[in-house]
Protein backbone atom coordinates (compact mmCIF):
# COMPACT_ATOMS: atom_id res chain seq x y z
CA UNK A 1 0.00 0.00 0.00
CA UNK A 2 1.67 3.57 -0.85
CA UNK A 3 2.16 6.49 1.26
CA UNK A 4 -0.17 9.32 1.34
CA UNK A 5 1.39 12.84 1.63
CA UNK A 6 0.02 15.22 4.18
CA UNK A 7 -1.30 18.67 3.73
CA UNK A 8 1.99 20.01 4.66
CA UNK A 9 4.00 17.17 3.31
CA UNK A 10 2.41 18.83 0.13
CA UNK A 11 2.95 22.34 0.70
CA UNK A 12 6.74 21.68 1.25
CA UNK A 13 6.61 20.41 -1.91
CA UNK A 14 5.01 23.14 -3.53
CA UNK A 15 7.29 25.65 -1.89
CA UNK A 16 10.34 23.31 -2.80
CA UNK A 17 9.52 23.87 -6.16
CA UNK A 18 8.73 27.36 -6.47
CA UNK A 19 12.08 27.90 -4.47
CA UNK A 20 13.35 27.53 -7.87
CA UNK A 21 11.18 29.93 -9.36
CA UNK A 22 8.46 28.29 -11.25
CA UNK A 23 5.79 28.27 -13.64
CA UNK A 24 2.37 26.12 -12.57
CA UNK A 25 3.18 23.33 -15.00
CA UNK A 26 7.10 22.89 -13.43
CA UNK A 27 5.01 22.92 -9.81
CA UNK A 28 2.46 20.31 -11.17
CA UNK A 29 4.83 17.92 -12.62
CA UNK A 30 7.94 18.37 -9.75
CA UNK A 31 5.56 18.78 -6.48
CA UNK A 32 3.54 15.02 -8.42
CA UNK A 33 0.07 16.92 -8.17
CA UNK A 34 -3.00 16.88 -9.91
CA UNK A 35 -4.13 19.93 -11.93
CA UNK A 36 -7.36 20.24 -9.96
CA UNK A 37 -4.90 19.52 -6.53
CA UNK A 38 -2.25 21.86 -7.61
CA UNK A 39 -5.03 24.59 -8.10
CA UNK A 40 -6.64 24.22 -4.68
CA UNK A 41 -3.24 24.36 -2.99
CA UNK A 42 -1.40 27.15 -4.81
CA UNK A 43 -4.02 28.92 -4.23
CA UNK A 44 -3.59 28.36 -0.24
CA UNK A 45 -0.27 29.26 -0.35
CA UNK A 46 -0.08 32.53 -2.48
CA UNK A 47 -2.98 33.39 0.28
CA UNK A 48 -1.01 32.53 3.19
CA UNK A 49 1.92 34.76 1.44
CA UNK A 50 4.61 31.24 0.95
CA UNK A 51 4.79 32.43 -2.48
CA UNK A 52 4.46 35.50 -4.79
CA UNK A 53 3.47 35.14 -8.77
CA UNK A 54 5.87 37.49 -10.60
CA UNK A 55 3.50 38.57 -13.41
CA UNK A 56 6.43 39.82 -15.50
CA UNK A 57 7.84 36.61 -15.55
CA UNK A 58 4.95 34.17 -15.12
CA UNK A 59 6.24 32.14 -12.24
CA UNK A 60 6.00 31.39 -8.49
CA UNK A 61 8.25 32.62 -6.46
CA UNK A 62 9.41 31.43 -2.41
CA UNK A 63 8.72 34.48 -0.09
CA UNK A 64 10.55 34.92 2.76
CA UNK A 65 7.62 33.44 4.74
CA UNK A 66 7.79 30.29 2.29
CA UNK A 67 11.64 30.35 3.56
CA UNK A 68 10.80 30.17 7.02
CA UNK A 69 7.95 27.31 6.31
CA UNK A 70 10.78 24.91 4.97
CA UNK A 71 12.92 25.30 7.32
CA UNK A 72 10.50 24.72 10.33
CA UNK A 73 8.90 22.01 8.15
CA UNK A 74 12.46 20.50 7.65
CA UNK A 75 13.03 20.62 11.65
CA UNK A 76 9.20 19.22 12.10
CA UNK A 77 10.11 16.50 9.41
CA UNK A 78 12.82 15.51 11.10
CA UNK A 79 11.89 14.58 14.39
CA UNK A 80 8.52 13.17 13.23
CA UNK A 81 11.08 10.43 11.49
CA UNK A 82 12.72 10.12 14.91
CA UNK A 83 9.24 9.92 16.88
CA UNK A 84 7.87 6.85 14.04
CA UNK A 85 10.83 5.29 14.36
CA UNK A 86 10.94 5.12 18.39
CA UNK A 87 7.00 4.39 18.02
CA UNK A 88 7.82 1.32 15.44
CA UNK A 89 10.62 0.34 18.28
CA UNK A 90 8.23 0.64 21.08
CA UNK A 91 5.53 -2.19 19.38
CA UNK A 92 7.96 -4.40 18.13
CA UNK A 93 9.33 -4.70 21.80
CA UNK A 94 5.44 -5.03 22.66
CA UNK A 95 4.84 -7.59 20.36
CA UNK A 96 7.70 -9.54 21.49
CA UNK A 97 7.17 -9.57 25.21
CA UNK A 98 3.75 -10.76 24.13
CA UNK A 99 4.77 -13.65 22.03
CA UNK A 100 6.98 -14.53 25.06
CA UNK A 101 3.42 -14.70 27.18
CA UNK A 102 1.13 -17.01 25.23
CA UNK A 103 -1.51 -16.84 27.57
CA UNK A 104 -2.05 -12.93 27.07
CA UNK A 105 -5.22 -11.48 25.35
CA UNK A 106 -5.00 -7.89 24.12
Amino acid sequence: MGNYRSRLDIIADILNVASRDAKKTQIMYQANLSYKVLQKYLAEVVSASLVSFEDRRHCFQLTDKGRSFLEAYEKYSKTNRHVEKRLNDVANRKRLLEDLCPGYVP
